[in-house]
């Protein structure tokens, strides 16, 4: 039941870190929409492994194969199969780990629900799950696209050093997707010098979606805004999401917090384009806090399958940082949401609403 988001626009995704492969099924397309393999093959080249030195070394082409729904550039309104499979697994550098809980992973937590030893690299619980939800987004933003709709992310921040201009031209080409090119070094440096200590860093990124009308979501217990916030939850790493300046409004006074109007529209956006969960029309804003990588290889505490304490390290090919691999996740789990809320809203208000 947990592998399947929407109602509208249905993405399921399926596969395990080391099995043969994983991908997704998307159905409720409409038929009839351009769309190109190698357009949903650039989304997943952004999130892949081995592409920098700051990300995991696994060499993954993570080559997308379309199995249905498409044919001759075009959706057919039937499901899409993509598959994506899996060609570095290593499993053999989990054998030590086989019978331990790692801390800050979901082992324990699995074998609590499912009874299951650990699986190698994670299985359904690893990031590399999320691979199959960037090949769904890369479908939704081309929906999102015919309405002008343009979804964006950068890493704003890593450990102690932020951001303080945005070029989101310049977070494509910086390894860290970081948009200020004057703390790009910084927040690099920074990276390399915990990593060789043996350790990791959590940051944040943002993710912006432009262009968005007014009126999409809906009211009370569909709000746009709780369905962004659950599926940007549901990536693994993810352990806060505000939309809008957020927690900082809990600081503010209402004459602070309030986005004041004019015949031309809001004069701010403090509250992120979204009211009453529906769009506002202004840029819908969301910033996510994103947990250090767990797998590191400094010495630590945990226990075995029986319960009997042990100590760890582990070694392998692991992020140093998720941010940079996290943005383009974010992206498609925001043009999933916003997707599912354009046709949710056609269908019900028109075109013309």
């Amino acid at each position: 039941m947990g592998s399947v988001l929407g109602r509208i626009l249905t993405v399921t995704t399926f596969g395990e870190s080391h099995g043969p492969g994983l991908g997704v099924v998307v159905d409720g397309v409409p038929a009839g929409l351009e769309l190109k393999q190698e357009e949903i093959q650039a989304d997943l080249d952004r999130r892949r492994p081995g592409t920098s030195d700051y990300v995991s070394p696994r060499r993954e082409p993570d080559q997308v194969e379309v199995l249905s729904g498409l044919a001759g550039g075009r959706t057919l309104g039937s499901p899409l199969a993509l598959l994506i499979r899996n060609r570095d697994a290593r499993s053999g550098d989990y054998a030590d780990f086989s019978r331990l809980f790692r801390p800050g992973q979901a082992d324990f937590t699995y074998f609590a629900k499912y009874g299951l030893d650990p699986q190698p690299g994670g299985g359904r619980g690893s990031g590399r799950e999320t691979a199959g939800r960037v090949a769904a987004g890369a479908v939704a933003r081309k929906l999102l696209a015919r309405e002008g709709v343009r979804v964006l992310s950068y890493t704003l921040a890593v450990g102690g050093v932020r951001a303080e201009t945005i070029d989101p031209g310049f977070a494509e080409t910086d390894a860290l997707r970081c948009p200020d090119p004057a703390r790009a070094k910084e927040m690099a440096a920074l990276v390399d010098r915990v990593r060789e200590e043996g350790d990791s860093l959590g940051g944040v990124v943002e993710v912006v979606a432009q262009g968005v009308p007014a009126g999409w979501g809906e009211p009370v217990f569909d709000k746009l805004d709780a369905a962004l916030a659950g599926a940007l939850f549901s990536i693994g790493a993810v352990k806060g999401v505000e939309i809008g300046e957020g927690f900082a409004l809990a600081g503010k006074r209402g004459s602070e917090a309030n986005d004041q109007m004019s015949a031309q529209g809001f004069l701010t956006n403090r509250a992120g384009g979204i009211l009453g969960g529906i769009s506002t029309g202004e840029p819908i804003v969301a910033r996510l806090a994103v947990k250090p990588t767990p797998s590191i290889s400094l010495p630590q505490r945990t226990v075995d399958l029986e319960g009997k304490e042990r100590p760890i390290e582990i070694h392998g090919r692991h992020d140093p940082c998720l941010c940079p691999r996290i943005g383009p996740v974010a992206e498609a789990m925001t043009c999933l949401v916003l997707a599912e809320a354009m046709l949710f809203h056609h269908s019900r208000y028109g075109r013309g609403k």
